[in-house]
This record gives C-alpha cells, structure tokens and sequence, in this order.
C-alpha cells in the first residue's frame, strides 16, 4: 500500500521577540497503515497521537523551530518514541520553548526520510527562519513547505532570524523549480501548487513581503 497523507489541524499561540499571536496550524501526516512520520507537532500531543493511530511513529520532522511548530513535539516523542527532527541552524529558537531539552536528531540538506516505501527529501530554504526546510516528497506529487512557500507568496520575514532576500532565494531555486503541478502543503492555511504561485515571484520582490 503506498503511503498517504493525512491532514490535522491545531489551534494555539505563536510566541516570538515580546508578542503572542492566536494561530491555526497544518500538522501532516505521511505514511501507510503501519508506520506514519509527522511533519510539525504543533499545539496538541493527544490530537496528533490519535490521528496516528497507534501507527508506529518513526519521525516528527520539524520544519522549523518555532514555537508554534515544535510546542507539541517533545511530548509527542515521549509517549510513542520517535525521535524529533530538526535543522540545527533552528536550534536557538527550539531553545527559546524548550530550553531543557534537545531535539533527537538534525535534518540536513539532501536528507531522506522515509516512511511506508516513500522518501521525503529535506530541502534547506532558510528565509523565514535559518533553519527552515521543505520536505519533497516526488512519490505523493507533494512538497511540504512549512512556512517558506504559502498560497499568495513566502512565509513571514519581519521578525528575529529571518531574512526576506534570503526566502526569495529559497523559493526561486528549490521550490519554483519542482514539477508545476506538484501539490504545496503549507504550514498554515490552504494547499496550493507550484504552478499557481510561480507566475507570482516578480510581484512578491516589488511588494517586499
């Protein structure tokens, strides 16, 4: 059985440089009937575990190190084993909510993860945070992008760590180059396509954000 995706929802806050924002986040769920990788435990530990389903868990890959993205993350590890996953250009920001405790493992650019026969390749596109990556996933026709690629143009750069530049880089030569039909799964908000935001690029540089 190939593997699928499934898709939660979680409600919470997002903390950073003084400020809390109320914030809606994607928490998606690669594998088959057996085993399962999460990508993002954000918010709520018991809602993800039952979304899994008593699969076995063999990641929870973190696109990046805000808090909104790894709040849930260590319990989650605790109660099913699998190791927390995260690029080490983000720890500074996991250490700002978990400063007790380390992620388990690091993603590096060009990494493999895979779950039910099926690899999810790290791509490094810091911009939104120095660690930011996307996880491509060529079998399911999907990149997950975390908070680098949203439907209407790139994630957030005006807070600590984040640089706009540098996202326009991210986008424009990791993922505007994947096939156009390939499937954006975002860290927040609807799913989109390669196609229908590259014509965009130009328009995102002139307006700046």
């Amino acid at each position: 059985m190939a593997a699928r995706v499934d898709h939660l929802v979680t409600s919470g806050t997002f903390s950073l440089d003084g400020g809390t924002w109320e914030v809606d986040n994607n928490v998606w769920i690669v594998g088959d009937d057996a085993e399962a990788v999460v990508i993002d435990a954000a918010h709520d530990a018991d809602a993800i575990e039952a979304a899994v389903g008593g699969r076995r868990l063999v990641a929870i890959v973190s696109t990046h190190g805000h808090d909104d993205h790894i709040d849930a993350a260590p319990a989650l590890a605790d109660r099913t084993g699998a190791p927390v996953l995260l690029h080490p250009d983000d720890l500074m920001l996991w250490k700002q909510r978990h400063p007790d405790r380390d992620p388990d493992g690091t993603l590096a650019d060009g990494q493999a993860v895979t779950v039910a026969g099926t690899a999810l390749t790290v791509l490094h596109t810091p911009g939104h945070s120095p660690g930011a990556v996307c996880l491509h996933a060529p079998d399911l026709g999907t990149v997950f992008s975390g908070d680098t690629l949203f439907s209407g143009g790139p994630g957030a750069t005006g807070r600590s760590f984040s640089d706009f530049p540098t996202i326009i880089t991210s986008i424009r030569e990791r993922l505007l180059t994947l096939p156009a039909d390939t499937v954006v799964r975002t860290g927040h908000g609807d799913s989109t396509t390669i196609g229908a935001e590259a014509p965009h690029l130009d328009e995102w540089i002139a307006r700046g954000h």
